[in-house]
């Protein structure tokens, strides 16, 4: 019998209190240098002391200074005077029969994003957000309805990471055996947002990251998901190295404009020009190409044959997603003997040509569903009081 699905939802105020401490989570090293020599830390010391307040937030989870007990108690009240350790707030917990984890988060400002945990045979993927909302107005996707509010910081996205490893119960324990096992052995930038428009907060961020000393992930255990802004690409090679995604969904220009709009500014064949030489600039072993399969759109034999010569001579595999339809979408999902004969061709074309299973539907793992929901649920709520007070 499956498990049934659980949502907690948390009481919390909608502005947390301004403190006038810095946030130290999603610094940088040399950023947490310098704010810490500003505070008063002995230039010689910050070295040091970059290193142990590292260890003790990114690799034993500790959030509060007080418990840096190799660190002496007035250093420990110098940091607790001048800085904060915040993450951002979970405000909606779903978990699916599935065991996938949604959260719905609340960052600076009341604003709302969403983080989902998918746990799978030897590993477990964490999908952050970059953005409040999205730019780019994707028709398939559900976050493309909801307006771009604001950029997050690298202490936002890292803040996504932080808040389920605690939901998980994922930090070692001092003086317990080392575990090897990873329950978030993966990340990937495919939530709210397109990543390289905002580029430096998540280079900053993965840097973070994939910190030996600290959270350790590896930059192969990292996938940053684009839907095509071609000029960020090679640096995204130069200054991440993690592996890439692209949204590419459509085989002709026409097609890939209504479903993937930036494509108008930056075409087919201009995108594939720019992934040529990614795995070399990152060495990364292949590009993934994600495809959501809509039915009667882009599904049929000739997509999937114009598909394999397009990206002929890049290492990759292709990523077929069953369509998670969402209340009001314009598309459905392809049929399944329709997704499969669409693989084979593929396959036998010689690319991996996985079918992604569809995960935590019940919870509406869509990006920006849960959003949306919370959204009208205040709304209804609001309505019904101004009602009353009538």
């Amino acid at each position: 019998m499956s498990a049934p699905i659980t949502q907690d939802v948390l009481t919390i105020p909608r502005k947390l209190p301004e403190t006038g401490r810095t946030n130290i989570v999603g610094l940088t090293r040399d950023e947490l240098r310098d704010v810490l020599i500003a505070a008063g830390t002995p230039e010689k010391q910050a070295k040091m002391r970059v290193g142990q307040v590292w260890q003790w937030i990114y690799h034993w989870g500790v959030r509060d200074f007080a418990g840096m007990t190799n660190l002496a108690k007035d250093y420990r009240a110098l940091l607790a005077e001048n800085f904060e350790i915040s993450l951002p707030e979970i405000v909606t917990r779903q978990i699916s029969e599935d065991g996938t984890r949604k959260y719905l988060v609340r960052i600076a400002g009341g604003h709302e994003v969403e983080t989902v945990y998918i746990p799978e045979e030897g590993r477990g993927t964490l999908c952050v957000s970059s953005q409040v909302g999205c730019t780019l107005t994707c028709s398939f996707c559900h976050t493309g309805t909801q307006k771009l509010v604001r950029n997050l910081t690298a202490g936002e996205i890292v803040g996504q990471l932080l808040l389920a490893r605690d939901d998980l119960g994922e930090w070692p324990v001092q003086g317990a055996p080392k575990d090897e096992a990873r329950l978030v052995s993966n990340i990937v930038l495919m939530g709210m947002g397109e990543p390289l428009y905002n580029f430096d907060a998540v280079r900053d961020a993965m840097k973070v990251c994939m910190d030996n000393e600290g959270l350790s992930l590896s930059r192969r255990r990292i996938t940053l998901s684009t839907s095509g802004v071609v000029p960020e690409i090679a640096r995204t090679a130069e200054e991440i190295g993690c592996q890439l995604a692209v949204s590419f969904h459509a085989t002709t220009d026409e097609v890939r404009n209504v479903l993937v709009p930036i494509n108008k500014r930056w075409n087919i064949q201009t995108l594939l020009d720019a992934l040529r030489d990614y795995p070399r600039l990152s060495n990364s072993e292949r590009i993934t190409f994600e495809y959501v399969m809509l039915a009667g759109v882009n599904d049929s034999d000739a997509d999937a044959h114009r598909l394999v010569e397009l990206i002929r001579g890049i290492p990759a595999k292709i990523n077929l997603i069953p369509f998670n339809e969402w209340p009001g979408a314009p598309y459905k999902r392809s049929s399944n003997n329709r997704i499969h004969a669409f693989a084979d061709i593929v396959y036998k074309a010689g690319y991996a040509s996985p079918i992604r299973t569809p995960r935590g539907e019940d919870i509406m793992a869509a990006c920006g569903q849960l959003k949306s929901a919370t959204e009208r649920g205040r709304k209804s709520k609001a309505q019904i009081a101004a009602e009353a007070a009538g």
